[in-house]
């Protein structure tokens, strides 16, 4: 069985067949599924997935590219959607510096404030990095981000970044990426950090795994990313689907 630890079934892409997507995800042995609201629209709609289907457990936070958006009412709404029992993090937030639609120093101060808002409600963080390594790994540190720790989505940095992740109490998760040819990084994250710091995700609808890639992923292609990464560790892909999935199961607290 497989946790897709970051999947949008909450997308427009998904708008006229999800359940037939969430269905050939549980044909796929596809068992539980993070769905990731990341503005007003999205994280209205992760709420309702998690009210409809039992298998379907929630992240919720804004989004770094939407950082000139969000307000405090914004941030004060999330606070208390995150008490719902079946919300389980807080995210994704970070910093995108690929995209221009907000400065950095907005993207920054939002950061913190959600860093700050999920030790408040003692939930795991799920962070968005892109082209922002070092100052996501400072603002980690200097808000002591570690003391609930969380996930670096999506990862495709370096081993050594990854290292000091781990150290901050957080997991490197892996996606679609992992299966392309020509991503070297990610293929060295899975054979050298250890089973028990890796998550697999599909980040679908996007990253879609080889032989999918540029086409519109689903939660269902989960064991294509664990094929790669038993391949890479010369391990079984059942041993994947077993530790990933206590990995996650622990990180979110799901009984």
């Amino acid at each position: 069985m497989f946790i897709d630890t970051h999947v949008h079934l909450n997308a427009d892409q998904y708008e006229h067949d999800v359940e037939e997507v969430i269905q050939r995800a549980i044909d796929a042995k596809v068992e539980k599924m993070i769905v990731v609201g990341f503005d007003t629209k999205t994280i209205d709609i992760a709420m309702e997935l998690i009210e409809r289907y039992s298998f379907i457990y929630g992240v919720i936070g804004w989004h770094p590219v939407d950082a000139v958006d969000c307000t405090e009412d914004d941030l004060q709404w999330i606070k208390e959607l995150s008490a719902h029992p079946k919300v389980v993090g807080i995210g994704e937030t970070g910093l995108d510096y690929y995209w221009d639609k907000s400065p950095k120093d907005i993207q920054q101060e939002l950061f913190r404030k959600q860093i700050r808002l999920a030790k408040e409600v003692n939930l795991p963080i799920i962070i968005h990095n892109r082209e922002a390594t070092a100052d996501v790994v400072r603002i980690l540190q200097e808000e002591n981000a570690s003391e609930v720790g969380g996930i670096m989505h999506c990862y495709g940095g370096s081993v050594e970044t990854a290292k000091q992740c781990i150290d901050m109490n957080f997991l490197i998760s892996l996606g679609g990426p992992v299966t392309f040819k020509n991503a070297r990084m990610p293929k060295m994250v899975a054979t050298e950090i250890p089973l028990d710091k890796l998550l697999i995700e599909t980040d679908a609808p996007y990253l879609a795994p080889h032989p999918y890639r540029g086409k519109r992923n689903e939660p269902s292609y989960i064991p294509l990313v664990a094929e790669e990464i038993a391949r890479l560790k010369e391990i079984s892909v059942e041993e994947v689907a077993k530790q990933t999935t206590e990995n996650a199961m622990h990180l979110f607290r799901i009984v």
